[in-house]
């Protein structure tokens, strides 16, 4: 008697130590596939790009669209842009390769809400650039800042030491008034910023160059303006731009790519993350 008991508490506790493997593994099951597995689609044939958030590390953007180049399921490419720019660098870069997405399946463009400065520059290779007529567009031109705190330097007691090799190396210092060439210096790296910028919006948006004053003095524009002055194509909504994707890229049965929630919630931290410290870059297209 004593072992049948024995026997069937042993059974009892291996049903109810199953029964909670089992529940663990339905909770782990459930949040990996609310976070990685939602809207699983494998035969997606069009999908959208998001540039959001301040434009500093392109790595992720340009992962992500030289995947969609090389998937041959894709057909289409949606680029929305919300951005207010960012870095020289990482702009060009992932304007390149959009240039290069777009030689391979259509890329439409659609300003969400701002697509200036970097980002604009950042989708000027899209087949063709729609934007949301309360949108801001342009910014087009370049800064270069930094503060002089020489004054605060002294006054708390502050004081600096330095070597350094190159006459240059200093240049853009806070810690004192920039010199004369210093100056010099930095805005001929400014203007030659600026020249590569504009050179590439005209080419690619077919604009005379010649009356950059008028396109590529800084201002931002709404999107009936930009419209007027060649930056962008066409006043539209999110969803006709959409329309236009599934309508260039010819898809019968159109299929959109998404993203589980866990991507978007990584979307979202990075773009407030890159937004925060935009400020501190240098230097910055805008």
């Amino acid at each position: 008697m004593k072992i049948l008991n024995s026997f069937l508490k042993f059974i009892r506790d291996l049903v109810k130590f199953t029964i909670q493997v089992f529940i663990v593994i339905i909770i782990v099951l459930s949040f990996y596939l609310a976070f990685k597995g939602d809207n699983i689609q494998k035969e997606a044939n069009l999908v959208q790009i998001n540039l959001t958030g301040a434009i500093m590390d392109d790595s992720k953007i340009l992962k992500e669209i030289y995947d969609i180049k090389n998937n041959v399921n894709i057909k289409g490419v949606l680029l929305y842009i919300d951005s207010p720019g960012g870095g020289l660098a990482p702009s060009f870069e992932i304007s390149m390769a959009i240039k290069e997405l777009n030689q391979a399946k259509p890329v439409i463009a659609y300003a969400g809400g701002s697509m200036t400065s970097g980002s604009y520059l950042s989708g000027i290779w899209a087949k063709k650039i729609y934007a949301n007529k309360g949108s801001f567009i342009g910014s087009i031109g370049v800064i270069m800042q930094g503060s002089n705190i020489e004054e605060l330097a002294k006054k708390i007691g502050i004081s600096t030491q330095t070597a350094k090799a190159g006459e240059y190396k200093e240049a853009g210092t806070m810690f004192r008034e920039w010199t004369l060439k210093e100056r010099e210096s930095i805005q001929n790296l400014v203007n030659q910023s600026y020249n590569l910028f504009i050179t590439e919006v005209a080419n690619a948006r077919k604009l005379d160059i010649n009356s950059k004053k008028q396109w590529a003095n800084a201002r931002v524009f709404l999107a009936s303006e930009a419209k007027n002055l060649g930056l962008i194509d066409d006043i539209s909504t999110y969803f006709k731009a959409k329309e236009q994707v599934v309508k260039t890229a010819g898809v019968i049965e159109p299929i959109w790519k998404e993203k589980s929630r866990y991507e978007d919630f990584l979307d979202s931290l990075s773009a407030k993350t890159a937004s925060l410290i935009l400020q501190n870059l240098l230097p910055n297209i805008r």
